[in-house]
């Protein structure tokens, strides 16, 4: 079975009401005044990064093409809309017949972005396009979140893996897209099956502290999971007694034992003195694994450490500390009026507070230096310079309505690692600072 054949994971008849009720208000008025028509360009970005963080990720990408083709008002949502009074009937009968039919193009999923980074830029009538912002903001915040989240633990991690462990911290569909952005920011497998089911991601698990418990003896549970489970298995060490727990180990899996789990301690201490206490009973290949709500502090404090991989939950699938990254959907081009060859007019917000936006369909390059390594975001809205001509950063994603760039997962992981490898070495540094790498206006 191929997973991206099941369709949406969702409890709903579609995408469609994954909105704001203004959506379908402005829509409604637009269509009664005659500019629902005006060809139209709408732009994702965010004005700065959430503090302290020195690159974006972009997730989310090949979620929001299922979206946006999942965008359908069936009867029983155009009968709640009805019953709602939400619209009027000449509403709902343009609703009926969906489907989103413009241009959407962006930065490729795994890409790094920075404040006012042009991170997805969609194109089409307005009446069209108005109806995806909140479906596409509020996909795009979410794995973008949690993706800068894995990348600054898996760059504090180095070549160590790391399980993504959270499904239990979090809304049980926002777990199954918190997995997907772990992936893409580098983790190497999940505990989630509905993840593993839905995007192939590798999953583990062996045993919790409550199958020790269920035993009469920590012996017992032991042997119970070697022999279901083979002596390649990871054993939980920390219910009882560490070092008790760790020679019981070795005597029911022998020396070729898989792996050991610490869940709980002081880690440091902790996994030097298993690792000493493993290598003296000659299991010198059996690994240490730890988890314990982690973060990317934590994981670097653990660099000298005898561990070999980790396990990270609640920290990761809150974004470490920032669950969103403010990404807005913004109007920055109409057409003068409703001719398909009216020209483009520039349009953006003029207010105080920090909310101002920039007009005009943009594109964006990043500019390398001699060694390839980055040194600017460029943004601009005329001709491309010729000197950034190959070096631009947005894709077409969907042409007239059809999606024309979906990839696998393994895809936006790999471009991840390599796009952050680019970067200054000052990226994946923990301590606070500005963008790692200016936004330059052309």
């Amino acid at each position: 079975m191929n997973p991206a054949d099941l369709g949406l994971p969702v409890d709903v008849p579609s995408t469609a009401l994954f909105t704001d009720h203004y959506e379908l208000t402005m829509l409604k008025a637009a269509l009664a005044n005659g500019t629902a028509d005006r060809r139209s360009v709408f732009e994702v970005f965010t004005r700065r990064l959430p503090e302290g963080r020195r690159y974006g990720v972009v997730a989310g990408t090949g979620r929001v093409l299922d979206a946006v083709e999942n965008f359908r008002f069936d009867s029983a949502v155009l009968e709640f809309l009805r019953e709602r009074a939400v619209v009027d009937m000449r509403t709902l009968d343009w609703l009926s017949s969906y489907r989103f039919s413009g241009d959407i193009w962006g930065y490729p999923e795994g890409e790094t972005y920075f404040p006012g980074s042009p991170i997805l830029r969609v194109e089409g009538t307005f009446a069209e396009c108005v109806l995806l912002e909140t479906v596409i903001l509020s996909i795009l915040n979410h794995d973008s979140a949690i993706a800068a989240a894995a990348s600054r633990m898996t760059s504090a991690a180095g070549d160590r893996p790391l399980i993504e462990m959270g499904a239990r911290r979090t809304h049980e569909l926002a777990a199954v897209a918190a997995s997907r952005a772990a992936y893409v920011g580098g983790f190497t497998s999940t505990s989630d099956l509905a993840a593993g089911f839905r995007y192939g991601i590798p999953t583990v698990g062996t045993s919790a502290h409550a199958f020790t418990l269920l035993h009469d003896s920590e012996r017992d549970a032991f042997q119970a999971q070697v022999t279901s489970l083979g002596n390649g298995t990871t054993l939980l060490v920390d219910t009882y007694d560490v070092a008790e727990a760790v020679r019981t180990a070795v005597e029911v899996a022998g020396t070729d034992l898989g792996a050991v789990r610490i869940d709980s301690g002081d880690l440091l201490l902790v996994a030097h003195r298993v690792r000493q206490q493993l290598d003296e009973l000659g299991a010198t290949g059996t690994r240490i694994v730890v988890t314990s709500d982690l973060d990317e502090y934590a994981i670097a404090s653990l660099a000298a450490a005898p561990v070999d991989a980790y396990g990270v939950g609640t920290q990761l699938v809150t974004g470490s500390g920032h669950p969103t990254c403010s990404m807005v959907y913004k109007l920055v081009a109409r057409a003068a009026s409703a001719d398909p060859k009216a020209p483009l007019v520039p349009v953006a917000k003029k207010s105080t507070g920090g909310k101002t936006s920039i007009g005009g369909r943009k594109w964006a390059a990043r500019r390398r230096d001699a060694d390839g390594v980055a040194e600017a975001e460029v943004v601009g809205t005329g001709p491309v310079p010729q000197a950034l001509a190959g070096s631009q950063l947005l894709v077409q994603l969907v042409k007239g309505g059809e999606v024309v760039a979906r990839e696998p997962l393994d895809a936006a992981r790999e471009r991840h690692l390599g796009a952050r490898a680019a970067l200054p070495l000052s990226a994946t540094q923990l301590s606070r600072g500005e963008p790692v790498i200016p936004t330059e206006y052309a």
